[in-house]
């Protein structure tokens, strides 16, 4: 089998895997692997495809490395489908500590509640935290 073909084999089976990872990096390194399959294919010695993939390799991870350096994922961001959704403040545990039991898919969760609210109310999930709701009856 043609060294082209397996560089191209290589690439293609890195950037399939990235799907399962979503970091941007095995994406780098299959495409280095297509540059390596690149230069195969047009007749490259074999010293020069390890060299160029290296190169394409380096400078693609030193890319991705600056992109995620200037877009810091948000301490906040949480990948909670909780949060934005509405709840039924159902009654108070502990009114001092602000801890209440609140109707949400329905069954009842401890939340932490931002204001007063009486039974019945809507409040809004503005984040989750080991099992506890934190609702307020502002948006999210």
């Amino acid at each position: 089998m043609a060294s082209y073909v397996l560089w191209a084999i290589a690439g293609f089976v890195l950037i399939i895997a990235e799907l399962l990872t979503g970091t941007f990096y095995l994406l780098v390194f299959g495409i280095a692997a297509l540059v390596g399959a690149l230069v195969a294919y047009l007749g490259g010695a074999f010293w020069l495809q390890v060299i160029f993939t290296a190169a394409a390799s380096l400078i693609g991870v030193y890319l991705v490395h600056t992109w995620w350096q200037k877009h810091p994922k948000d301490s906040k961001a949480e990948n909670s489908l909780d949060v934005g959704q509405t709840v039924v403040f159902e009654s108070w545990v502990n009114e001092s500590g602000k801890i209440a039991r609140v109707k949400y898919r329905g069954s009842s969760w401890d939340a932490k509640v931002d204001g007063s609210p009486q039974a019945n109310d809507v409040l809004t999930i503005q984040s989750a935290e080991n099992g506890v709701l934190h609702v307020s009856s502002a948006s999210a």
